[in-house]
């Protein structure tokens, strides 16, 4: 049985994260030897809020980690899509490079790392989506930390979607756009017992996964299976899961809705729902099309016309980054 925990920020990250890790019981399977990756979501260079995973709740979770093990690593991959930036140098400037060093972890950028390949079937496709062995074969532990925010092309991200980032080059996630749902997929089952601990200080509604309204939120989750906390974290935000195509097919594959066995602490009940929506701008709809479709995505990202078609965007949109 899924075990999910809420809590209100009241007096910052540790205590929640805490109380969460002895709820879904992880302080009871921890020990000295186990190695942790923990994954936040930081797509932009420079922190921003409802947007990336605040460096003070991964901090939190450090600390707490500390009494288990000491074998800890912050790790994502380089990102920006189409205007690829380094990973490396966010973690200076959010200050998690320094975080890092403060408790005796280390970051890893993943787009440097070795990895092997998973084969992924989608309708009539075998992909190849090379991982991270860092997570495949020498993690014990991996913990999804995401915010809550819609997306424009995928309705929402949260913990699931986080491991977007996994897969390490951003040219080949773009490629893989239009098989997202069963890519996605199958990367959150190819890694290790993996939890969720969402920072819900803030999110982001009306549009994202960059550019929307913050949204004060003031809660953590944590729970110990990625799907049910996307299950729950739609709950939260008033999202229905048929309204969200890769989640409800997910759901679906996974026997999850709200008739199946989820054990709750009192702060998910009691937890206060914010109505979250998606109105997606002119120009997020190059985007949406390229998402849905290989050929246009070939058109809009790997072509000769690629750069010329982003300027001519970009005429009417300032470019993200």
């Amino acid at each position: 049985m899924a075990k999910l925990f809420v809590e209100a920020l009241k007096t910052g990250y540790e205590t929640p994260i805490r109380e969460g890790l002895k709820f879904i019981g992880v302080d009871g399977t921890l020990k000295s030897s186990d190695s942790v990756a923990i994954k936040p979501n930081l797509t932009f260079p420079v922190f921003k809020p409802g947007v990336m995973t605040n460096p003070a709740a991964v901090e939190a979770l450090i600390r707490v980690l500390k009494d288990y093990t000491d074998k800890i690593t912050i790790c994502e991959s380089d990102s920006g899509g189409y205007n690829k930036f380094s990973m490396d140098e966010v973690f200076k400037s959010t200050g998690l490079e320094e975080i890092a060093k403060r408790y005796g972890v280390r970051t890893t950028n993943m787009s440097h790392s070795p990895s092997r390949p998973i084969i992924v079937h989608s309708s009539l496709r075998r992909l190849s989506v090379p991982l991270p062995t860092l997570l495949l074969d020498e993690t014990d532990l991996f913990i999804s930390m995401p915010v809550p925010k819609v997306h424009a092309n995928t309705g929402v991200s949260f913990a699931v979607k986080n491991q977007w980032g996994v897969i390490q080059e951003p040219a080949l996630r773009l490629k893989l756009h239009p098989y997202f749902k069963h890519v996605i997929y199958a990367v959150n089952k190819a890694l290790p017992r993996s939890i969720a601990v969402m920072d819900g200080r803030f999110g982001l509604t009306r549009n994202g996964p960059m550019r929307g309204d913050v949204v004060d939120l003031n809660w953590l989750m944590v729970a110990d299976n990625l799907f049910w906390c996307d299950f729950a974290a739609l709950q939260l935000v008033g999202i229905a899961e048929h309204r969200v195509g890769y989640l409800w097919d997910i759901f679906q594959r996974e026997g999850i809705n709200r008739d199946a066995p989820l054990t709750v602490n009192e702060g998910f009940k009691t937890c206060p729902r914010v109505q979250f929506y998606l109105k997606r701008a002119m120009t997020d709809y190059p985007g949406l099309c390229t998402f849905h479709s290989r050929a246009l995505a070939y058109l809009g990202y790997e072509s000769l016309l690629a750069r010329p078609l982003h300027r001519l965007l970009y005429l009417v949109r300032e470019p993200f980054y």
